[in-house]
């Protein structure tokens, strides 16, 4: 039986570097964590306007075995908590450590919640009875835009991190927005909310 459409709630999925936090190369370190300006503020407006706050990032740090998927989670509690001194909520954590040409033998596989894939979206929207039709997808990737146009989010990409600058020739998809950052994003959302 499917998740009944009444009382299904709206997110916002966050792509994690370099749209909430700075983009570092390889990120292992919690010390290395750094939120970026606005983020916080733009975390707040989300709550405020009644959206689930859901963090979905790809983790290929993992596959590499530079971190084990706990130090993602503690890393992940370490910037909820920091956030949430600063008024701001995350309601949830999601990440895949998978990649197909992982060094570690248990994660070298074609998974379907690597972003471009929606398979982390999917499985949210399930857990905490989301409607994607109303909800959105900010991040700093065309694989952010790539996977919430998968599942028919509203997609936002920013300028805060390296990712919107890569251009991928495998997809032809463009966000339905632009942005500078997550504030500005925040904003977006505020004025196009259903």
């Amino acid at each position: 039986m499917g998740i009944s459409k009444v009382g299904r709630r709206r997110a916002v999925f966050l792509d994690r570097d370099g749209t909430i936090i700075r983009q570092v190369e390889l990120l292992t370190r919690i010390s290395k964590v750094k939120i970026l300006p606005g983020a916080a503020q733009a975390i707040r407006v989300m709550n405020k306007l009644g959206f689930l706050v859901i963090v979905v990032s790809n983790q290929p740090v993992v596959a590499r075995g530079l971190i084990t998927s706990a130090g993602i989670e503690r890393m992940n509690q370490v910037l909820a908590r920091r956030l949430l001194r600063q008024g701001a909520r995350i309601d949830a954590f999601y990440f895949c450590q998978h990649h197909p040409k992982a060094t570690l033998k248990e994660y070298r596989v074609r998974c379907s919640c690597r972003k471009p894939g929606a398979g982390m979206i999917r499985k949210s929207a399930r857990d905490h009875n989301i409607d994607v039709r109303r909800s959105f997808i900010v991040g700093d990737g065309v694989i952010d835009v790539v996977a919430g146009k998968r599942v028919k989010l509203t997609t936002i990409l920013v300028k805060s991190g390296p990712g919107h600058s890569r251009l991928d020739k495998k997809y032809n998809m463009k966000p339905d927005f632009v942005a500078k950052n997550l504030l500005a994003a925040a904003n977006i959302i505020k004025k196009h909310a259903k």
